[in-house]
């Protein structure tokens, strides 16, 4: 599984040029799932998410989390960052998980941000969305499941 993770003055995401959701101070996250992903991936990500020092404390340095501070996240489904692009020119997908095993992930993955108060809102998985964001720093963190070990 990996996530890129945008701390965010605020971020929105739409579908046909219509508003589908948006968040204020919060988190910005894309997540990939991949074909050979497990509930260990799921409950890795999820935790290193909510537990993330990204966000200031008394302007300074980084020290609390979204739990601590009680932001927003603003979930993505983005398949293409399970793309390789080792070899040629287009990005193969063969690595990301099929639409069903993907789309259940993602479900899982706001259900267990939600079992830990965080307040969730999200694109459609699927679907062909536009994002905006005002990265707010800028601090962008990737989380990769499978450096766990």
């Amino acid at each position: 599984m990996i996530a890129v993770v945008q701390r965010v003055s605020n971020a929105n995401v739409s579908i046909n040029k219509k508003l589908c959701a948006e968040i204020q101070k919060g988190i910005l996250l894309l997540l990939g799932v991949f074909i050979d992903d497990t509930e260990k991936d799921l409950i890795y990500s999820v935790n290193k998410v909510i537990n993330l020092r990204i966000f200031p404390k008394n302007d300074k340095n980084m020290d609390l989390s979204i739990k601590e501070t009680g932001g927003e996240i603003l979930l993505v489904s983005q398949f293409t960052l399970c793309g390789d692009i080792k070899k040629g020119r287009r990005p193969s997908f063969i690595k990301a998980a099929n639409p069903p095993k993907g789309k259940k992930y993602y479900i899982k993955f706001i259900d267990m941000l939600k079992q830990e108060g965080i307040k969730v809102k999200t694109g459609r998985f699927g679907s062909n969305m536009e994002v905006q964001l005002t990265n707010d720093g800028p601090v962008t963190v990737i989380i990769d499941s499978k450096q766990n070990s």
